[in-house]
């Protein structure tokens, strides 16, 4: 299980900067693998493929405003980049990404502005990860205080001048799911920022059932595979929660023999951990260091809505798993030939 097996070549020019003018007006590339065949289309043709035996699985995350600028006393730039609180979602300690990260020392302080400073409190890895405490007043609320100092943040790949009014709002609302609901992530599932509220209002006319549960996506989705035995990688934990409403409406869905379609890498995790732990989809709050990767039986889900994922990455391993490494290695060359684009304003996959 080599992570250079797990390589490939993108051109720059294919990695998407802005997402589409309108969410549903996405490339899809459908994935049928028991035909092994590849169809091109788009978006809001969905509908089309999604029959009424299906029951439809979001996380129903919102992206946090988790990027802080700031500067020391000596006036240097710091960025950082919150990863989770450690406790309450009010809590004033968190787990974040410090860079640069050798300029900080425990006790620095990171002023973001007159109402947020930073202040490190010991080291956790040297990619820059630390502990800190925010100072601020706290009879506020932190997410408040977030929206006012923060930034959406995305990727690295997606450039963006923060300065920029326009872009910031764009951000701020084309980042986010239409049905996002509770704050916690610090990316975005990205294969849900296709859908429309009117794209869904057609699936439930359909007779689709829609679900939703959370997972809020940290650093084990994104953080890079860096050791070349896959088989070594240790996915950093992300929490998750599934209501007992969400829980009862899986198990019976199973029970009557539907399909359950996951709308992301995210949902996937969030399901086959539970089951992992359980043995069924129960009612839970709870946490997921699941790295799928081939070959893998997957327990709970059937199909699958997802994004093109970065070369090396655990999602491109995970879809790998369910479709097939060499099917989806041909999918991506289509894709590359076709100016598809890619990662989390680019296009998305279907596979069925």
């Amino acid at each position: 299980m080599l992570l250079s097996e797990y390589d490939y070549e993108l051109p720059e020019s294919l990695i998407a900067q802005m997402p589409a003018d309108k969410r549903e007006n996405s490339k899809m590339m459908v994935l049928n693998i028991k035909n092994q065949s590849i169809e091109h289309r788009h978006f809001y043709n969905i509908i089309d493929y999604i029959d009424k035996n299906t029951l439809l699985v979001m996380n129903n995350t919102k992206v946090i405003p988790a990027r802080l600028l700031g500067n020391k006393d000596t006036g240097a730039k710091i960025e950082v980049f919150l990863l989770k609180p450690l406790g309450e979602k009010n809590s004033n300690t968190w787990d974040v990404l410090i860079k640069p990260s050798k300029r900080i020392k425990p006790d620095t302080v990171i002023k973001i502005s007159d109402e947020l400073s930073v202040k490190a409190i010991k080291r956790l890895e040297e990619n820059g990860e630390w502990q800190v405490e925010l100072l601020f007043d706290e009879s506020a609320n932190i997410m408040d205080i977030l929206h006012k100092n923060g930034n959406i943040p995305l990727p690295p790949y997606i450039e963006r001048k923060l300065q920029n009014e326009d872009l910031k709002k764009l951000d701020s609302e084309r980042y986010q799911t239409v049905y996002a609901k509770d704050e916690g992530s610090v990316a975005a599932p990205t294969a849900g920022l296709h859908f429309t509220k009117e794209i869904l209002k057609k699936l439930e006319d359909k007779g689709v059932e829609l679900c939703y549960v959370t997972l809020n996506v940290g650093l084990g989705t994104f953080r890079p595979v860096q050791c070349e035995n896959i088989l070594e990688h240790k996915m950093h934990s992300e929490s998750f929660e599934i209501s007992e409403t969400a829980a009862e409406q899986i198990n019976r869905a199973k029970q009557q023999g539907k399909k359950i379609l996951a709308v992301g890498t995210t949902t996937v995790r969030t399901l086959e951990t539970a089951f992992q732990k359980y043995g069924c989809i129960k009612a839970c709050h709870d946490t997921s260091e699941l790295f799928i990767y081939p070959p893998y039986e997957f327990r709970v889900i059937d199909y699958l809505l997802t994004n093109f994922h970065l070369p090396k990455s655990t999602l491109l391993m995970l879809v790998s798993a369910l479709a097939g490494k060499d099917f989806i290695f041909e999918a991506y060359r289509q894709a590359i030939k076709s100016n598809y684009r890619f990662f989390s304003y680019g296009d998305c996959m279907l596979i069925k």
